[in-house]
């Protein structure tokens, strides 16, 4: 078999790409990696997933440490922030997770070709081929007439292409970035700086995130949001207790708020917004734009091959993820469903299990969604809300955390568990978690769901004590008004 032929080339090694090379390889198939940065891993590993929980790691530690050790009988002179140790982990933690990857790569003999890889055609013999513009080094010093080793190309071809280049962050309307006052959470996650006054657009998972960071380190932090709640999709019992404890850590936010525009002053910012009661302006050091993200397929030549599109822009493809051009594939923010590394890690397995002719599924039902403040907040299935809008019969379980032995051991009861089940079968539709490690304890409620579990099956479950999951168990006892501690 030559070189430069394969059996699958995937464009893109982000979770749902690396994850679906890796599996390909496992299933006996010679497969190659096309990727334009340096690192591993795309904007989970390099800019968003890993950094963000690195420094939200790091900025809980700062916050414990200012203001509640001395609870615990700890006396220490109040805390220093070093914001240039705290970076430096966080790059650490990165590099560490990125060169995890590439060990895989090499260990699955995977090709990895650095590079810009774009659609082309299929050739006389059938396969796809996929030209790359590889990105190496520049020209010799002293001689910048020469080609620079960019400008080189190699091709590449196989019968099957997957395409996993997932997405960029979307921008307000006619307010593009500028990478330093209006920024995305790339730059979010380096600030070299404590801003003064943080404002962040947008009230769902990554503003709250990051939002959190830099309020926790000592920034003044603003969150607007266009819907009347925060995490509009999360329950709305769940999304206004994190709003409340959010609040309380000194977070402000304007809901129902649509910004408008931004002035530039210097290196400060006037946030024009309208809140309803006509406009208003806000003075800023930075506006972070998470307002959602959108596919990313700039440069695939998708248009030129006759790839479909949906009208979100939006790769469409059918039930084994191939495109309206057999033998190329999508997966992860891509395609339609929620824009999480999870969801893009399933579907490429999933993808190339169907390629090797197996039987597999991704049950997109059952996708867990966290946001990673704290209290985190979790969720899965349907919400209460939605059930009501269905008029799905359900009964509701629900158990706090300041009821729990072991949330009072940690100092950590703010929120609780909900439980949702259908009035009749009992089948679990929707579990909601605001609390201590609720990102942890939403995977015992995926497990049941994915099995057609009830909501006595997770009572009749023994749960070790002290524990955190005892708060699951108690909400589901709850639904049946049996809770032992409630």
């Amino acid at each position: 078999m030559s070189d430069n032929i394969f059996d699958l080339i995937v464009i893109g090694a982000g979770p749902g790409g690396y994850v679906a090379a890796i599996r390909a390889a496992q299933l006996g198939m010679k497969v190659a990696v096309v990727e334009k940065r340096e690192a591993l891993g795309g904007v989970c590993l390099n800019e968003g997933c890993i950094p963000s929980k690195a420094l939200l790691d790091s900025s809980e530690f700062f916050a414990v440490a200012r203001d509640r050790f001395s609870v615990h009988g700890i006396d220490i002179d109040p805390p220093r922030l070093n914001l240039e140790a705290m970076m430096r982990r966080k790059d650490d933690v990165v590099k560490k997770n990125t060169d995890g990857i590439a060990y895989l790569f090499k260990k699955n003999n995977i090709e990895r070709v650095h590079g810009e890889g774009q659609l082309v055609g299929r050739n006389v013999f059938g396969r796809h081929e996929v030209e790359v513009a590889l990105a190496e080094a520049a020209p010799p010093a002293g001689h910048p007439d020469l080609p620079t080793d960019a400008e080189k190309t190699q091709k590449l071809q196989a019968p099957r292409v997957l395409l996993a280049t997932g997405s960029e962050a979307a921008m307000l309307p006619g307010i593009p970035f500028d990478g330093q006052v209006v920024v995305s959470a790339r730059e979010a996650l380096c600030f070299d700086e404590l801003p003064q006054h943080l404002v962040v657009a947008g009230g769902s998972f990554i503003g709250l995130e990051l939002g959190s960071v830099w309020r926790r380190l000592g920034a003044q932090v603003t969150v607007m949001e266009m819907m009347p709640q925060i995490v509009p999709l999360m329950d709305r019992q769940a999304g206004d207790t994190l709003n409340r404890s959010l609040r309380k850590q000194g977070i402000q936010f304007k809901l129902g708020t649509r910004i408008t525009g931004v002035r530039r002053i210097g290196n400060k910012a006037i946030v024009q917004y309208n809140a309803g009661a006509g406009s208003e302006e806000i003075d800023c050091d930075r506006l972070l734009v998470a307002v959602g993200r959108r596919p990313l397929t700039a440069g695939l030549n998708l248009e030129g091959l006759g790839v479909k599109l949906d009208e979100k822009g939006r790769v469409a493809v059918d039930g084994d993820y191939q495109t309206s051009v057999p033998g190329i594939y999508a997966i992860g923010d891509l395609v339609p469903g929620p824009m999480l590394a999870h969801k893009a890690m399933d579907e490429g397995v999933v993808c190339v299990e169907r390629m090797a002719g197996k039987v597999a599924t991704v049950e997109y039902e059952y996708i867990p969604g966290a946001v990673y403040t704290w209290p985190e907040g979790a969720t899965v299935g349907q919400t209460e809300e939605q059930l009501k809008e269905a008029g799905i019969p359900y009964r509701s379980g629900r158990f706090n955390f300041a009821a729990l032995g072991r949330a009072r051991c940690m100092d950590e009861t703010e929120g609780f568990v909900k439980i949702l089940a259908h009035q009749e079968t009992d089948r679990v539709l929707g579990v909601h978690i605001v609390g201590p490690r609720a990102s942890d304890l939403i995977a015992e409620a995926v497990a049941i769901m994915s099995f057609g579990g009830t909501a006595r099956d997770i009572a009749l479950i023994c749960h070790a004590h002290p524990t955190l999951p005892e708060a699951v168990r108690e909400a589901a006892l709850d639904v049946h008004k049996e809770a032992i501690h409630a």
